[in-house]
């Protein structure tokens, strides 16, 4: 059977609404409203000329790219949410895009898996600098850089002060040796100025390390979030294939470590590079040349403190590489197991009600103990790692303050080096090893930090994915924009798939007019809420448009009606904010959908989420709809938790309520139609569910009197 196609009914008018409206903020739809494709604007003998005008200019002022369109076309309710800043906001919470996310990489055929598995995780380290290095960019923190540069300038000043600890060292030990009391006092005076400069350039050093970290986590978090929370991309995810589970954890835990970590690096191998080459010379100057015989010929070893620096730290840096070798993955691993169990109880948490109610407790202990199995045997392989690791650290460090002593010691005997050029050796020489032995004391720490660089880049590769395929998809996208012909909303030759190119609805067209009440019906698994999501743009995949009336808004009830942590004020109020109402107008609304007993605890904060039924939390989300008083409506079972008396009131004073609003209902309970002026219904058909039916509705209350007047006559009793 062909899809029903409704022939277009005459509007109402233009501006059914009424002059006045509520003071909720502009919903994501009106400010992101995009205008018909290119061409010569059409005139509507509706608008005012100014607003002809108006239009015609923002025509000129286009180009839009699709995205762009897609956007400014974008129905949801939600505008409020990215745009507002909390209050204690920091300065820097402010992240931006930075530079365009890569192509993604494909590995070659000729790979070998381990070799795409490289390939892979270099692509992933390559995608998060992308994005992390526009912190010190043009649309990066204003801080960056001359927190880097000071920074850069402690490190080196701090250098020098070791240095002039470093000869401190060498002239009291001199002096000792030569029982010079007067250098001794002296040198002990000025010790102390010594030690409270580089105290203080070290803590100063703490600051700005930290406040670079903290800022280049709140610049980078905000960055991706904004990507997340972006067209619906946090609901998609769940839809696609791709490295991204849980991503609440990577974006807390994994980027705190991507970018503190990065920070102390870099700062690291400076203040390592800085130290060596300074205190190479050092050892260079007061060591010289070691002569020693061998077979009967004298060797001479050139600078040997600083040769056996470099191969003492070869042995140690070489032993490390050699043992941590799996440090990498073995983190990621880890990582990925403690992310999976906080995912775990954070569901038990969540669903608290539906597993108490039927017993679950035993099944979710079990579950919880498989979860967090993995994370002990995960943890144990890793042990593994550190305890070898730990074994070449702790004996470099035991080491290193011996050997120069022991090298140094047949040139004290002989009178060639002073006590004190033997301990200014030793002081140099640890530190030389220091710096050389830093990816030593630092390479677990390392691998931790590019298992989380690989975990963020991973979510970063499929948010890339996503805004890729706003462009340019092969699986199509539905268009999005404006109806021409006062029509509330129209989909055009509409079919939504699934992103793997699966039809779930076809070939579907509708045209619903301003004020009409319209019931989408058909069986459980033929799409109606898929078509709901296409609706609302969470579901980007198919083809065909929906088009909206032009400066409508557009506000969504789902079955489970999301309930914000805080005051109930903020729950009514949601998403918009929640001082955008008077007490007496939350107050009013409330009591118009049965919860007036809780207008008392309107500024109480508490679990409100748990504490409300289902039956409450779906009346809360029809008050919402009162407050924000939008021009369309789509509720998706919205009552689907309330008796039928409590139904037909709520259904009732919506309509009484808001007379012009135009309802688009997804339900299976036939008592609505009575609430409605037309309904469809979807049919589950090969190839994808399709419209079948487009009927219009006489009221349930004109039905009833119809056949009481045919069984006992006009006005008779039962």
């Amino acid at each position: 059977m062909p899809p029903a196609k409704r022939k277009p009914r005459p509007a109402d008018s233009a501006t059914q609404r009424g002059a006045s409206k509520p003071p909720p903020a502009k919903a994501r739809h009106e400010k992101t409203r995009q205008s018909k494709p290119r061409g010569a604007p059409k005139q509507r003998p509706d608008k005012a000329p100014e607003d002809r005008q108006q239009e015609d200019r923002a025509q000129e002022d286009k180009p839009r790219d699709e995205k762009a369109q897609r956007e400014r076309a974008r129905p949801s309710i939600d505008k409020n949410a990215p745009e507002k800043q909390p209050t204690d906001a920091a300065p820097e919470a402010i992240g931006h895009a930075g530079s365009p996310p890569p192509e993604a990489i494909e590995p070659g055929p000729a790979l070998s898996p381990e070799e795409a598995e490289r390939a892979r995780k270099k692509y992933l380290l390559r995608r998060f600098w992308i994005s992390g290095r526009g912190y010190w960019g043009l649309h990066g923190d204003r801080l960056a850089w001359p927190l880097t540069i000071g920074l850069f300038t402690l490190i080196c000043v701090n250098v020098g002060f070791q240095y002039g600890i470093n000869r401190w060292n060498r002239a009291i030990f001199d002096a000792i040796e030569q029982r010079d009391a007067h250098t001794v006092y002296w040198l002990s005076a000025i010790f102390l100025p010594l030690v409270a400069g580089s105290i203080s350039l070290v803590v100063a050093q703490v600051y700005l390390r930290m406040t670079m970290q903290r800022r280049w986590r709140s610049w980078l978090t905000t960055a991706v979030i904004q990507r997340w929370l972006a067209s619906g991309r946090y609901y998609q995810l769940n839809l696609v294939k791709g490295d991204h589970a849980n991503p609440e954890a990577r974006l807390t835990e994994d980027l705190r470590i991507a970018t503190e970590s990065p920070v102390d690096f870099v700062a690291g191998v400076l203040n390592a590079f800085l130290s060596a080459s300074t205190f190479i010379v050092v050892l260079w100057t007061i060591g010289g040349a070691l002569s020693f015989s061998l077979g009967g010929s004298t060797i001479t070893v050139p600078g040997f403190l600083v040769v056996t620096a470099v191969i003492y730290a070869a042995i140690t840096s070489t032993s490390m590489f050699a043992i941590g070798r799996r440090f990498v993955q073995l983190s990621e691993d880890k990582n990925q197991a403690e992310a999976e169990f906080r995912y775990v109880l954070t569901r038990v948490r969540e669903n608290g009600e539906s597993i108490a109610l039927l017993g679950g407790e035993e099944e979710e202990n079990a579950g919880i103990d498989r979860t967090f199995a993995g994370v002990l045997g995960r943890w144990a392989r890793l042990t593994g790692q550190h305890m070898r690791t730990a074994l070449v650290s702790q004996g470099s460090s035991l080491f290193a303050p011996v050997v120069p002593v022991l090298l140094c010691a047949p040139k004290f005997l002989d009178g060639s080096m002073s006590l004190g050029q033997v301990m200014q050796a030793a002081s140099a020489f640890a530190i030389v090893q220091g710096a050389f032995g830093w990816l030593v004391d630092n390479y677990p720490r390392l691998a931790d930090w590019n298992a989380s660089a690989h975990r963020i880049a991973s979510l970063m590769m499929s948010l890339d994915g996503l805004e890729r395929a706003e462009k340019n998809d092969r699986l199509g996208r539905i268009q999005r924009g404006e109806t021409e012909d006062g029509a509330m909303l129209s989909l055009r030759n509409l079919c939504v798939t699934l992103d793997d190119g699966t039809s779930v609805v076809k070939e579907t067209e509708v045209e619903i007019q301003p004020g009409e009440r319209v019931l989408v019906s058909g069986e459980s698994g033929t799409g109606k809420s898929t078509l709901v999501r296409a609706i609302a743009g969470l579901w980007p995949w198919g083809s065909g448009s929906v088009d909206f009336h032009p400066g409508k808004r557009l506000f969504m009830l789902p079955q489970r009606p999301y309930i914000p942590s805080g005051t109930l004020r903020r729950a009514s109020a949601y998403p918009a904010a929640a001082d955008n109402w008077k007490t007496k107008e939350i107050d009013a609304a409330l009591d118009k959908v049965g919860l007036g007993y809780l207008k008392d605890r309107l500024e109480e904060e508490a679990p409100w989420d748990q504490t409300l039924s289902g039956g409450e939390k779906q009346r809360l989300a029809f008050a919402r709809l009162l407050l924000h008083a939008p021009d369309i409506v789509v509720l998706d079972e919205a009552t689907s938790a309330l008796d039928e008396k409590s139904q037909d009131k709520m259904m009732q004073t919506v309509i009484q309520v808001l007379p012009r609003v135009t309802i688009i209902s997804v339900a299976h309970r036939a008592e609505l139609e009575a609430f409605h002026t037309r309904k469809i219904t979807l049919e589950r058909r090969e190839g994808g569910a399709r419209l079948v039916s487009d009927v219009e509705l006489v009221s349930r209350k004109k039905k009833r009197g119809l056949i009481q007047r045919a069984l006992w006559g006009s006005g008779g009793k039962g």
